[in-house]
Order: C-alpha cells, then structure tokens, then sequence
C-alpha cells in the first residue's frame, strides 16, 4: 500500500531526509526572521510547538490532553491577528512544501541507490524469463505494447508553474549537496543558493490573480515536455533496451517505443465554453512549433559532435547532392571566385564556417541530460499573437552553433539573416570579405579561410535538415499570427518519417563505418525522441459532451425538414446515422444558419478535419450511453472531412481520428459492453474500424463520475464489470480493445499507485496496450523531475507488461462475485441515501468544508459545474470540486462512504473469513481496499470536527457531521478487521511515517483555514481574508500531496 505519489519507491532513508527537511527548515526560520522579525518567530514557535505537542499526545493516546492543547491553539490562532494570520499561513504553506520536494528527492535517491530495483525492466524481465516466458516471446510482447499517457489540464494543480519550477531548483541543490567531493566553499557557496532560493519563494506571489486560460494550461503542459518528459526518454527507452539484450540478446528496435504522449490541454472542451475550435487549432500549431523548436536545438549538438569525415557512400552522395542544388544564378554571380583556388572542387565545398560559441549543452555527454542541474529550469518563449494575451513574439534568436537557420522574423526564403551558407553562396561571402575586410566582430572569432577544416558531410546533411525545420517553424509562426504563408512541401519538414529518414541514413552510416559507439549516443537519442514525439510532442485528443452533437444534429435535420433528432428512438437513430455514413455527399449544408452552441461544434469538426490524424489522437465523448453517440461523431467528421476536401481541393491530411465513447456514470458502465456489441454489429462501422483503425476499438471508462454517482467502491465494482463486458463484446466480432482509464489524482477519483492500477485491472483486459489519463498536480509530480518520469515510465511498462502475459487471477470461488455484488449494493445505497437523499446535506457541504470558495483559486480554465444555469446540487457538481473540499478538511468522505455500511453488513452474514480469502487472493479486492485503507489513515475525524464546531450553524446538521465521523470509524474498524493489519499503514510504515512529520505543520494550517473562514465568511468583500484562505487551501494540499 503506498501513497498516491509513491510508485517510485516503497520507502526513503529517513535519517537522510529529516536532515534535509531541518536544513530547509532552518533556512526558512532564517528568512522569517530577517523579513518579519522575531515577534513572528516566536508566534510562528508557539503555534508549531503546540500542534506538535498534540500530535505527540494523540499519537501516545492521551486524547482529552491533545484536546485541551489542541483548544489552547484554536484559541491562539483566534486572538492573531489577519496581518499574522497571513504571514502564519504563508509560512506553514512553504515548510509543507519545502518538506514535499525533500520528500520527492529522496524517492529519486532511493531509487538510484537500489542495486536490483524493484518493478524495473531489468527486475521483471528477469522474473518473466525465470518464470518460463521464452525469450523471443518476451521480446515480441515487448516491442509490441503501446501505452498513452493522456496530460489534462484538470484544475488540481495548485501550484503557480513560478514556484514549480523554484522548487525544482531547491530539489537540484538538495542532490547537488550529496555529492562526497564538495570542498567546504563549495558547500557554503550551495547553501548560500538555497538561501536564495527559499528567499525568493518567499517573497513570490504563490496565488494566481488570474484563471489561467486553455492556452495557458497547454503551454504549462508543453513545458513538462521540454523540462523532464524530452530528457527523461531517451533514458528511458536505453533501460528497455538493455535489459531486452540482457535478457533475450537483442535491443529494442531504434524507432520502437513502447510509450506515447497525448494531452487533452486546449482539447477538453466538456462543460468548458473556453476551449474553442480556434483554440484547439491554436495549441495543435503551437505544439508543433515546440517540437520543432527541440529538434533543432538537438541538431546543433548532434553537428557539433559529428565532426567526422568517415561516411557511407549513401550518405556521401546525399551530402554532394545537397551542396550541388544552388541555384545556377549563384554560380554565374560568383564565376570569377570558383574558377580560381581549389574551391571548385566538391570536396572543399564542405568548408563551412565552425561556431563561434558551443551550443548549449554541448559541452556536455548527452547521459546527464536526466541529472543536469542547469538545464531543468529553462523555459522556451513561445510564439503567441502580440494582440492576444499581451504576449510579445521572443527577438530573433542568436543561434550561435554549426548550423545556423533563418531568421525567425523573415519570411521564409527572403532573407539569410543567421543562415547556413550554402556552398555557392558561401563562395561569394568570402570573397567579398576578401576585398572588404571582415569588421564584424564575430568574424574575429572565425578561423581564417586557410584554417578551416573540411565540413563534413554529416554536418551538410543534418545543416540541410534544420533549414527545413527552421523554415517550418518559421511558417507555423505565421500560420499562428493569422499571417499568408506560401506553401511548398518540398521546403519544409512536416512529418516525422521526413525527419527520421536523414537520421536513420546517418546511424547506417556510423554503423558501416566502424563507429557504432558514435551512432549510440545524442543520434540515437534524437531518433527515440522522433519515433517518440513525432512532430507535435503530445497528440492532442478533442472532448465532448454527447449532448451537443445531438443538439447539432437536433440543428440539422431540423434545417433539412427530416424531423428533430433527439426525438428518434435508438434504432431510428442508427438506421438514419449509417444511412448518412454510406452515403458520398455532405449532410450540413455550407451556409446553414444555426445557434452559436452548435455552430461551435460545427467549426470543432472542421478543425479536426484540416488538422487530421497527424496533429491529433483521438475524439472522446463523455457521457456516452448509445451506439448513436459514436455514429453520431462519425458522421459529423465524415461531413467535416469531405467539406474541407472539397476547400482545399485535395484530401484532408491524415485519416479520421479514433472515435472513443467515455462511460461514466455507473448506469452507462452497466450498458458499456451492450452499447459496444450494438456498434460493433453495424457492418459499415466494422469495416470502418478494420480498414481505418487497425481493427481497433477504443474505449474510456470514467473514474470520477462514478465515484460522485455511487461512491469508491460501487464505482470500482462497476468498472470492473464493464471492463470485462467491453473485452468480451470486442471478442465477439475480432476486434481488438484499448481500454482508456479516466484516473483522476485522489483515490475518491480512481487515483492510486500506477503499478497497483494496472496489477488489478480484470484478466485479459490489458493486452499490450493501454492509455491512462494524468491530470493536475499528479503530472508534476510524477513528471517533473526527468528521473522521477523515467521511473514512472518504467513502471508503467512493466506493469502493463506483466498484466499482458501474466494477468492478475480472477475470483478464485466464482460466489466471491456475488458477495462483491451485495457490498457493493449496500455500499451504494448507503452512500446515494447520505449525499442525495438527505435534505441536510447539501447544506452541510457548503458550510463544513471551503467548497463555496474553491472557485478564487483561479487553478482551471473550465467552471465548476459543466452548464452555468444547472441549479446547486452535488449531481451537477464536477468530481474535482467534490473531492477537492472534503480534501481540504481531511474528512476525505467520496473515498470511503458506504464502504463500512459494506462491509459491516456482509461481515454481520458470517463472511468475515471469506472476505480474509478474497484480500489475500483476488488482487482487484485486495488493491480496492488497500486505497481505502491508505486514504483512511490520512483523514483526520477530531480535525473534521473542529470544521463543524466553528462552521456548521444547525444542530441537526452537527447531528450529520457527528453521524459521518462515526461510519469513518466504522469504516476503519472494518477495513482493519478484512485486512488483518493491526492498525492503519501497518504494512506501510515509510508512509505512516510520512504522514506523521507533516502534521505539526498541517494541523496548524487546518486550525487558519477555519478560522479564516470562520471570518471571511462573514466579511466576504475582505480581500486579506480572501488571500489567507486560499494560502491554507494551497498549504492543505501540499501536506495531503493531493488535491481533487
């Protein structure tokens, strides 16, 4: 059982880490002082010192004394005043956050610092091998599996991406203060940067003034890529790669990689009105210009380090071909100088001037990229509309290496500015200098023309590429100014099969000639990242309410006088959508006049269809119940596809994208697998989906909505059940299944350890391939650092693996089913009846926990609730909010409810050993109740009380608030019983550890925030007020480690 955060190691070096944690401490207590003085020390003191004394107490079981310090502490966070109400929230918020990146740091150390590590390539190939896997077959199964991880911009991330990126600093200094060769000046050299460091943290802004827009979530996004994600892969796919040789004899193919990226930033558009057709085809653009904006900082250091003559004669006669296509007016211009010297001859046309300067990272082996201090924090300025945002484009980069690219500003072709010279024009620039004198200093720099080494043909080659590339950077530049841009395919590189092939020719060429050891290094890397990224990093996925195609159809047919949509029956649905797909003509009519809702949903199809299958993944539809919905979506594009076919008078780039129905509700995932065999029994959906789509079907199931619908554990059961349907209903017609897993961070939201997820998942429903949703601040923080990613990486592949030839046992006595049947029945009804049916609740909601103030966190583009006019009521509430509040007061109620009532009632039948049998040997029942288990031990009853005590107004919903704290005990009492465990975490002491160093910090954080509230709330305009809250809310989060 492990924290949510915690595939990365089971366990840390506790002496190691509380030294870490007492240095930042200190250097925190040092900038306190110096900037509020020592009145505040001593108040920050006392309150520490009393929550701490609490804890110490409670923990020994003197609860009535922890009460009475506890109540000494309520009342001294009363008399503070708000100016020191601020600074305390602020200062408890920065050591539970300073605490987390020690905490990080130490699971990256840990992991290092494993001589046979756990769940790693090596460590489960090996265990496969053993176990009697052949070697060839492990290797096949390997090369094979493809697992997508979809980033989304869910608003869990509380974190300004400024203080991210401080926090990656402090965790570089922390690793760099291990080092055993550190002389005494450079140790107080390091601690005077972490002083500066914990400085500016504290005099940083943590809270967002502004909600963050569907750009800005994807540029957040983006620079995950660039930060970790694009560091960390190459190392990762070499650890697959050599543990296959290890174990099998053979690599892993060069332009294999058994991991992609997808993103749902600036695509997700359920129930937000921010994301727009123009945005979606915005950050699709703007992603693009990203990828290629890497490529060619890769290839500058690929040049650099390829200064060898040595070639194949292929790669030999590409590199004459490409010094030979100047153009014949070049030549004319220039007769005088190539009829003289030696500079006529092909072989001297290579002489190309070397860099003034490295370019960056050169200096370095392309291994330390993963631990390279310097390089984790630079940001790369994107190209944005100056009108739009207020964003101005980044000045013309210096760029200085051995292959220089046009200008970012000039249109493409019409100016050299920073460009390589070609052989002919290079001729002509030296012989004008030759009579004019060189005055520019760099030229001072350059080796005379006698001095200048042969260029070899490497770097003509890969010099060739990056003017393409730069050329089409320069056009998407364009393209996102809303500027003309002229358009010959020739002149740019656009796919990732472009750029592969001149790379791949480069690697034969090293290999044929002896230098194997060369072509193993940053080229191979450069590839791994092609085959990886592709041209746009991360595909981008569209998501959609059902609703709204229904309303555009509703639009149409009622346009066309063919009836209203909506009102059809299913099969009429069907009949009139298959009809529609066979036919050769677009159903909407180009001018058709429609409301600005569906017009929208109009011009999204139009979009997907300029950019294709290349630019993005997959088109998702949540809540989805029919066949009618995913025909629905089919037509919509077909229509789109043959429009714009028809504009552009040729045929849209790439194919159609992937059509995925997301079941949510616990009622959808009941008819998923009947759905599905209803669609799959249409002819021309099943020819569609062999012919276009690998005979591959899709399918998403939905965390979060179920929870909120049924509770954890119902919503667990049930998608199970449709997990198994779905693979089932695929079987029955030959179609392959990829189930897309919609995990939220917190276990209320499906949320849990990778490897543990993935262990769990029914028999035979990961075969090979799987994708998985990472969302908020679960992306930084498996993520955010390339060593944790490559982990995570590992993990995923491996668990996958596994699951694939050694899939998890079912239920070893076929009853077991019903008795989970029967939990989960009482489990359900128990919870439906305390949040849906009991009149009190939602009230109660709203006055014991911050859920009312959640929205001036400005941490999401999309509203709370998915249609602005839905009435208040927890149905209409979005799961992240759910979650997020109860979080937030350490109740933790949408992962546990209803699970004692469940229990407890199949316990009171006599099936307590039986439920012992089904813990110890059904890994899905063991897993589901290790995360209830886990998730129990962070809450905190007597804190929850305290919410209700200062918040709650009515006596009988105190009565409530009484009532839910007695069903989390009796959750406790029960879990326990069922596990064996004599209490919670036992089986995870680094955990309970954990969780204990952060409560004299918490608690005192939990105690503001009440008291805040108590305060704002009645004072609602006091923007102080406003900021303390939100301070605790963020502190909260970072001692929970997870949000919503």
């Amino acid at each position: 059982m492990t924290d949510t955060t915690d595939d990365i190691a089971e366990g840390i070096s506790f002496q190691a880490f509380e030294d870490d944690c007492r240095l930042l401490g200190s250097l925190l207590h040092d900038v306190l002082l110096r900037e509020l003085g020592p009145h505040f020390i001593k108040l920050f003191e006392r309150n520490r010192i009393l929550a701490q004394s609490a804890v110490t107490m409670r923990a020994a079981g003197m609860e009535e004394t922890a009460a009475v310090v506890e109540r000494q502490l309520e009342a001294e966070l009363s008399a503070t005043s708000l100016e020191d109400s601020l600074c305390l929230a602020r200062a408890f918020s920065h050591y539970l956050n300073l605490m987390g990146i020690a905490e990080t740091y130490h699971r990256v150390r840990k992991s290092r610092s494993e001589v046979h590590l756990s769940k790693s390539c090596d460590d489960i190939f090996d265990k496969l091998i053993q176990g009697g896997v052949p070697p060839e077959e492990l290797y096949k199964t390997v090369c094979k599996q493809g697992v997508g991880i979809v980033l989304t911009a869910h608003p869990t991330q509380i974190n300004r991406r400024t203080l991210q990126y401080k926090h990656l600093r402090v965790a570089h200094l922390l690793e760099f203060n291990e080092r055993p060769d550190l002389s005494q000046e450079d140790r107080d050299t390091l601690i005077e940067d972490l002083a500066r460091e914990i400085t500016a943290l504290w005099q940083t802004d943590e809270l967002r003034r502004h909600k963050p827009t569907p750009v800005d979530e994807a540029r957040a996004g983006l620079h995950i890529v660039e930060q970790s994600l694009w560091k960390a892969i190459p190392q990762y796919l070499r650890r697959v790669s050599n543990a296959l040789k290890k174990h099998t004899g053979k690599p892993l193919p060069l332009t294999c990689t058994p991991i992609k990226f997808g993103s749902w930033m600036g695509g997700d558009r359920d129930g937000n009105p921010n994301v727009t057709a123009k945005v979606t085809r915005d950050v699709s653009l703007l992603s693009r210009w990203m990828a290629i904006d890497l490529y060619i900082r890769e290839l500058d250091s690929l040049s650099f380090e390829l200064s060898i003559k040595r070639c194949s004669e292929k790669l030999a006669s590409l590199a004459k071909e490409i010094l030979l296509k100047e153009p014949a007016s070049e030549d004319k211009k220039t007769g005088t100088w190539t009829q003289t010297g030696p500079q006529n001859s092909v072989k001297d046309q290579h002489n190309l001037p070397l860099p003034a300067q490295l370019p960056s990272g050169a200096d370095l082996p392309s291994c330390t990229e993963c631990n390279d201090c310097e390089a984790q924090i630079r940001m790369v300025k994107l190209p944005w509309n100056q009108k739009r945002q207020g964003i101005q484009i980044p000045a013309e980069r210096s760029d200085d290496s051995p292959l220089h690219s046009p200008s970012r500003h000039s249109v493409s072709g019409s100016s050299q500015i920073g460009r390589t010279p070609s052989g002919g024009q290079l001729r002509k620039m030296l012989f004008t200098e030759s009579k004019i004198g060189r005055t520019s200093f760099r030229k001072l720099l350059e080796p005379s023309l006698s001095d200048r080494p042969g260029i070899t043909p490497y770097r003509v080659v890969l010099g060739n590429v990056k003017e393409k590339m730069a050329k089409t950077r320069r056009r998407l530049e364009l393209l996102l100014e809303d500027l003309p841009c002229d358009y010959d395919p020739a002149e740019y590189c656009e796919t990732a099969d472009q750029l592969l092939e001149p790379l791949i020719l480069c690697y034969k060429s090293l290999q044929s000639c002896g230098s194997s050891i060369l072509a193993d290094g940053r080229l191979a890397d450069l590839i791994r990242r092609v085959a990886t990224f592709g041209m746009v990093l991360m595909k981008l996925d569209v998501r959609q309410e059902s609703g709204r195609h229904t309303e555009a159809l509703d639009a149409v047919t009622s346009y066309l006088d063919l009836g209203v949509y909506s009102e059809w029956d299913e099969e009429k649905k069907l009949e009139f959508l298959t009809r529609e797909l066979k036919g050769k003509r677009p159903l909407v009519p180009p001018y058709i006049q429609v409301a600005a809702d569906v017009q929208e949903v109009l011009d999204t199809f139009r979009v997907t269809a300029e950019l294709g299958s290349d630019s993005l993944g997959a088109y998702v539809i949540s809540m989805a119940s029919n066949a009618s919905d995913v025909l629905a979506v089919e037509l919509l594009q077909k229509d789109a596809r043959l429009t714009v076919s028809g504009d552009l008078g040729r045929p849209c780039p790439g194919g159609t994208l992937r059509v995925v129905p997301l079941f949510e509700t616990v009622k959808d995932l009941r008819e998923a697998g009947s759905a599905i065999r209803k669609l799959l029994a249409i002819d021309w959906y099943r020819e569609h989906i062999i012919k276009n789509h690998n005979g591959h079907q899709e399918v998403m199931v939905g965390y979060s909505d179920s929870g909120k619908d049924a509770g954890r554990f119902t919503a667990a059961w049930e998608l199970y059940k449709a997990q198994e349907d779905v693979v089932a209903a695929c079987n029955e017609f030959g179609i392959k299944v990829t189930l897309f897993h919609g995990r939220g961070g917190s276990i209320g939201r499906g949320g849990g350890p990778t490897y543990l997820a993935i262990q769990s998942q029914p028999p035979g429903s990961v075969m090979g391939t799987l994708r998985s949703t990472e969302q908020g601040e679960m992306v930084q923080a498996k993520f955010g650092l390339p060593q944790t990613a490559v982990r995570q990486l590992e993990i995923y592949t491996t668990a996958v693996l596994l699951a694939t030839m050694r899939p998890p046992h079912p239920p070893r006595d076929p009853n077991w089913r019903n008795v989970m049947e029967e939990i989960s029945r009482v489990s359900c009804a128990h919870y439906r009846r305390t949040v849906y049916e009991d009149p009190d609740f939602i009230t109660y909601f709203q006055e014991a926990t911050p859920q009312a103030e959640l929205g001036f966190l400005n941490i999401g583009s999309r509203p709370a609730k998915r249609r602005s006019s839905a009435p208040l009521g927890i149905e209409n509430l979005r799961a992240i909010p759910w979650v997020f509040a109860w979080t937030q007061t350490r109740m933790v109620l949408p992962a546990w409810l209803g699970v004692g009532a469940g229990l407890q009632d199949a316990r009171d039948r006599g099936l307590t050993q039986e439920l012992k049998d089904m813990y110890n040997e059904w890994p899905f029942f063991q897993s589901t109740l290790d995360l209830i288990e886990m998730v129990v031990a962070k809450a905190d009853p007597h804190m929850a009380k305290h919410y209700d005590d200062a918040l709650v107004a009515a006596p009988e919903r105190r009565a409530l608030g009484e009532e839910l704290r007695r069903m989390l005990v009796r959750t406790e009492n029960c879990v326990l019983a069922v596990s064996g465990h004599s209490k919670l975490s036992a089986n995870n002491r680094s955990l309970r550890r954990l969780i204990e160093s952060r409560l004299p910090y918490l608690n005192p954080m939990n105690m503001l925030q009440v008291e805040v509230l108590r305060r704002l709330r009645r004072d609602d305009d006091n923007r102080k007020l406003r900021d303390a809250l939100l301070i605790t809310i963020n502190g909260i989060a970072a001692g929970m480690r997870n949000t919503g």
